[in-house]
């Protein structure tokens, strides 16, 4: 049975909605997601969305770009940030219009606040830019966007994973992919696909992903031959919850938390003496790491998992219980402890892609350096990589890129459907997908993915984590490569059909090692140090023969690199100072 739409949309976030919300205004729609729509991960960011709004005190949007690209160390592609920071304004408005409770002012008009990283004309001290609801800000963008998306009769099937991507050649026609609840595999036939799959934080032990970010849509991509971005740039929060990795926002810093080593010292005043704690995620990272590798953590080994204290005894148990009461019940339920009573434990972890599939301003695939669309595939959100974030992505700017970029492909989609001819997809374009299943439920003996999933995560974790050298990297690398040997001959312990989450997690677990390999080898070709990409062998940043985007190829033989310049049209790169 093949099913055909005019545009469908994989992945069900806040980049996939708004994109069909755009898409459906004049086309068919329908959104593929493996989870219900509001369970995405969209739903889990937490601290706000970036606009110059201006309500709070004086804000441009230019100063916004600006702070984008040099918060991203000068790998963010100029003209995409200005188009993010000036689109940003009716972005955040539309979103109010449709129905987002967002906090006030006294006043009735958008509530800011500060974040990491967002400065007052070009840098001379923090501006309030983050617009919020809460701490819940992701869930209300989740939920506005579903209702208007059913509002416009949208299709939604819910636990459909996508395997395979039907290409030939620079034109996509559709998709392969299985329904959970049967285990049946459906081909579906489209004018226009769009991937909005998220991140892939999973190829890592310590992450505040859910565990359904496995990065399927960049996989997919890769294996069907397009390149992936500046896949070596990954972002560590600097602030998880000890252990655990479950995000405590950047808005507990934004309203004036403290980040202490065991002395109780406000270790930032070293690090970054204009913005301390609200220096971009990066630089926070490292600093935090820094301070557990001197013994000034709070335990004092020095180890990986040692911690330091995100102090918020002194906003009060009101403005914690108001402005913040998700990070308050987090606090109380995972750690048993209060926020407005005891500092927060906390530590590094792995939250954030800044590369991806590469796409140009209109949300379109690109296949190689030269800028070749794919016709009718697009992709948007933590997925793809039109580098807006560069090396590092600044707080509040990741809702604003599923925002602006989700609907500015919704709108272009909804204009190519309307000239494109509706494909016949082939009987054999679900062999790959087939074959790929029936190997791992066919019942011969094989090993179980989950020890090669704990070991690929411990070893990404390990080795291409915050700060990475050449033997690491290299060690790394190999070991990947082991992992993706062993995983051909991996099978389910479950062969039924119907919600099959054994199978399910290992077509996640294929995808991942695919992925962490590409991270691997493009992290350990860079031989410089840049934003999230930090090297003890190579310490300080080379404009001259590293300003440049990354494009991995995965291959039969391994990962093939190539590369593109960076759009530097605006400001001329600079060194970083905070």
């Amino acid at each position: 049975m093949i099913r055909q739409f005019d545009t469908i949309i994989v992945g069900s976030g806040g980049a996939g909605l708004y994109a069909a919300l755009e898409a459906s205004r004049n086309s068919k729609t329908a959104v593929l997601s493996k989870l219900y729509p509001v369970r995405s991960h969209t739903g889990a960011a937490q601290g706000g969305i970036s606009a110059a709004l201006g309500n709070v005190e004086e804000d441009k949007p230019e100063w916004h770009a600006f702070d984008t690209i040099k918060g991203g160390d000068y790998m963010v592609d100029q003209q995409a940030a200005k188009i993010l920071s000036e689109e940003a304004i009716q972005a955040v408005y539309d979103l109010e219009n449709r129905g987002l409770p967002f906090n006030r002012t006294p006043e009735g008009r958008i509530d800011q606040r500060r974040f990491g990283g967002h400065t007052r004309n070009f840098g001379e001290g923090p501006v309030r830019r983050a617009c919020y609801a809460a701490d819940r800000t992701g869930h209300m963008i989740l939920q506005t966007l579903y209702q208007q998306c059913i509002k416009n009769e949208v299709s939604f099937f819910d636990e459909f994973q996508v395997v395979d991507l039907i290409l030939e050649k620079d034109v996509c026609s559709g998709l392969v992919v299985v329904e959970l609840a049967t285990g049946a595999l459906h081909k579906f036939a489209a004018k226009a696909v769009l991937f909005a799959t998220g991140g892939f934080g999973r190829i890592f032990k310590i992450t505040s992903n859910a565990y359904a970010n496995t990065g399927d849509g960049p996989a997919v991509c890769a294996r069907r031959g397009i390149p992936l971005e500046d896949m070596e740039f990954f972002q560590f929060h600097p602030t998880g919850i000890m252990g655990l990795g479950i995000l405590i926002s950047e808005a507990v810093r934004g309203e004036g938390g403290i980040l202490r080593n065991r002395d109780g010292e406000r270790f930032m005043e070293r690090y970054s003496p204009t913005l301390l704690d609200l220096a971009p995620r990066d630089i926070v990272a490292r600093s935090v790491q820094t301070e557990v590798r001197a013994g000034r953590g709070i335990r004092g080994d020095k180890k990986i998992d040692d911690y330091v204290h995100l102090d918020a005894t002194h906003l009060g148990a009101e403005v914690l219980s108001t402005k913040l009461p998700d990070i308050t019940d987090f606090c109380k339920t995972y750690l048993g402890i209060d926020p407005a009573e005891k500092p927060i434990p906390v530590l590094p972890t792995a939250h954030y892609a800044m590369g991806g599939i590469p796409t140009d301003l209109q949300g379109r695939v690109l296949m190689d350096k030269k800028g070749t669309v794919i016709n009718g595939l697009y992709a948007a959100g933590e997925c793809a990589c039109v580098s807006v974030h560069g090396a590092n992505r600044l707080g509040t700017n990741s809702l604003l890129d599923l925002v602006v970029f989700g609907r500015r492909a919704g709108r272009h989609i909804a204009d190519y459907v309307k000239q494109a001819v509706m494909p016949s997809p082939k009987e054999s374009d679900a062999d790959g997908a087939r074959s790929w299943i029936d190997r791992l439920t066919d019942g011969a003996e094989g090993p179980h993915g989950g020890n090669i999933t704990d070991q690929m995560q411990t070893t990404m974790m390990e080795k291409v984590g915050i700060y990475r050298n050449q033997k690491d990297m290299e060690a790394a690398v190999t070991e990947i490569k082991e992992l993706r040997e062993r995983y051909q001959l991996v099978r389910v312990q479950d062969t039924s059909k119907q919600f099959n989450t054994d199978l399910l997690e290992m077509l996640e677990l294929g995808n991942m090692l695919d992925l962490s390999l590409i991270t691997a080898e493009s992290a350990l070709k860079r031989q410089e140090s840049r934003g999230a990409h930090s090297r003890e062998d190579y310490p300080e940043r080379d404009d001259d023969a590293w300003l440049k985007h990354t494009l991995a190829y995965l291959t039969d033989d391994g990962v093939r690199l190539e590369y593109k310049e960076v759009d530097t049209s605006i400001w001329e790169p600079k060194p970083r100072s905070y």
